[in-house]
């Protein structure tokens, strides 16, 4: 079967991945990434590729950053990404992305982990999908785009709002909203740079058309 399979946290990032393959969403977390993608494994899918948003460390990487990267590192180990998927995707990028198991929430926080790793970006889910495509000997790449930059704290409300199949619980962000009004302006533009990343990420599946059917 000549088709990737995409992996992706958040439904409307599924709905963007769909022309390019089979894609099931894993609700943002490492063990929901990991579930979808053996899922898409036994689907018999030619690859994985982690697809979606991620949050920026590089402090020149602004809202809407494309990023598409060498490899992905977690603190045990970095796996490689494919080149010729990579090709396909518009070509790397960026040297590493950081795989973490818990969310980067404060500007502090990134810029030590960008100083500590090297790494451009991250997010939670790559790592996980990494390691699902070596069992599986698939080829492995990630195309990511920037939704919070490096000078951005993530309001808490931001931290509340993904459920377990990768949906927005508008009902959890609202309360949190009520209970901390203050965080409605930092909300805002967390909303207009997720807007701006999930452009990105349409143009960027626009451009690649049937490139994957070329290199696969």
């Amino acid at each position: 079967m000549n088709r990737w399979g995409l992996v992706t946290g958040l439904q409307a990032e599924a709905r963007i991945a769909r022309p390019l393959g089979a894609v099931a969403a894993g609700g943002g977390l490492p063990a929901g990434a990991a579930e979808a993608a053996e899922r898409l494994a036994a689907q018999g899918v030619a690859a994985l590729v982690s697809f979606g948003l991620c949050g920026g460390l590089d402090p020149a990487l602004p809202p809407g950053a494309i990023v598409v990267p060498r490899r992905v590192c977690t603190a045990h180990r970095h796996h490689a990404t494919a080149a010729n998927i990579a090709a396909a995707l518009g070509g790397w990028s960026a040297d590493r992305l950081w795989a973490g198991d818990a969310v980067v929430a404060t500007a502090a926080d990134k810029r030590a982990l960008f100083a500590a790793s090297g790494a451009v970006a991250v997010d939670l889910e790559s790592g996980a999908v990494a390691a699902v495509a070596e069992r599986h000997g698939l080829p492995f790449a990630v195309l990511r785009a920037v939704c919070d930059p490096a000078e951005t704290t993530l309001p808490p409300a931001a931290l509340l709002a993904l459920d377990q199949a990768g949906a927005i619980g508008l009902w959890r962000v609202a309360a949190s909203v009520i209970a901390a009004p203050g965080q409605l302006p930092a909300l805002l533009r967390l909303a207009r740079d997720a807007g701006r990343a999930r452009a990105a990420l349409v143009r960027r599946v626009g451009d690649i058309g049937d490139r994957r059917g070329l290199v696969l």
